[in-house]
């Protein structure tokens, strides 16, 4: 009876009700249980698998760069980074809010780190991600327009809960890029968020965008009412080197 049991719930891919159920057997602790606690017990684990599953597959299709969790950020004082301010956004209500987060500061500062942990809290609590370059980004959609597979990078753009811009401005916007940016902007103003980082100053944005009218019309959009987090000091790389791995940030 149990093992029939057992093989019903493999097949209708209960895993976690699977794992669960085969563990009490195992263990004796089925005897227990009353009917509404082995109940219970049983949706719980099939509950957390699935969520589990489901964060995974999230942070998987977000294409992070690498790992990054908010608990590994480092707070000195050099870095002008306020663990209140990283506290409020980890809990992702600005992209319930959809809101912007701009994050600046010189090479190696940990920039992407921040970023990356926000958007890895975002997987966990659920929403949509998408990680990107900048410059491959809008590489990825010239090639695009070239194969004709445009309209369908611009939609799974869209479809994200937030997307997070690495790297912003490292290189000057050319036309095709400059209308492309404009696109991804207006479809998102208002509806859903974005992470940016920047070696740049906001106020250096304009120029790299070029373009006076729709660069004025891409950074109202941005810019407006956004959280910003300036980081200050050394390069974090070069201290990495003298610390433990993943405790750098």
């Amino acid at each position: 009876m149990n093992n029939d049991t057992l093989e019903k719930l493999r097949k209708l891919k209960f895993y976690g009700m699977f794992h669960a159920f085969k563990s009490s057997l195992e263990s004796g602790k089925t005897n227990d249980y009353t009917a509404d606690e082995l109940l219970g017990h049983l949706v719980d684990a099939e509950w957390d698998d699935r969520h589990n599953r489901r964060v995974e597959r999230q942070i998987y299709q977000a294409r992070f760069r690498y790992k990054a969790v908010v608990e590994n950020i480092h707070y000195h004082a050099d870095r002008s980074i306020d663990r209140n301010q990283i506290m409020r956004l980890a809990d992702c209500s600005f992209i319930a809010r959809n809101e912007n987060l701009l994050i600046t500061g010189s090479t190696g500062i940990g920039k992407s780190y921040v970023a990356t942990a926000l958007g890895h809290q975002a997987c966990i609590q659920g929403y949509r991600v998408l990680y990107a370059s900048t410059p491959k980004l809008f590489a990825r959609l010239k090639m695009a327009k070239a194969d004709g597979s445009y309209i369908k990078e611009i939609a799974k753009i869209e479809r994200q809960h937030l997307l997070v811009l690495d790297d912003f401005g490292i290189q000057p916007f050319d036309a095709q890029s400059r209308a492309a940016l404009m696109e991804i902007i207006e479809d998102r103003h208002g509806k859903t968020s974005l992470i940016i980082t920047s070696q740049l100053p906001v106020s250096k944005w304009h120029e790299v965008i070029g373009e006076k009218t729709i660069a004025d019309a891409i950074l109202d959009r941005i810019v407006h009412d956004a959280h910003r987090i300036e980081l200050r000091g050394e390069s974090m790389r070069r201290k990495k080197k003298m610390e433990p791995e993943n405790s750098f940030q």
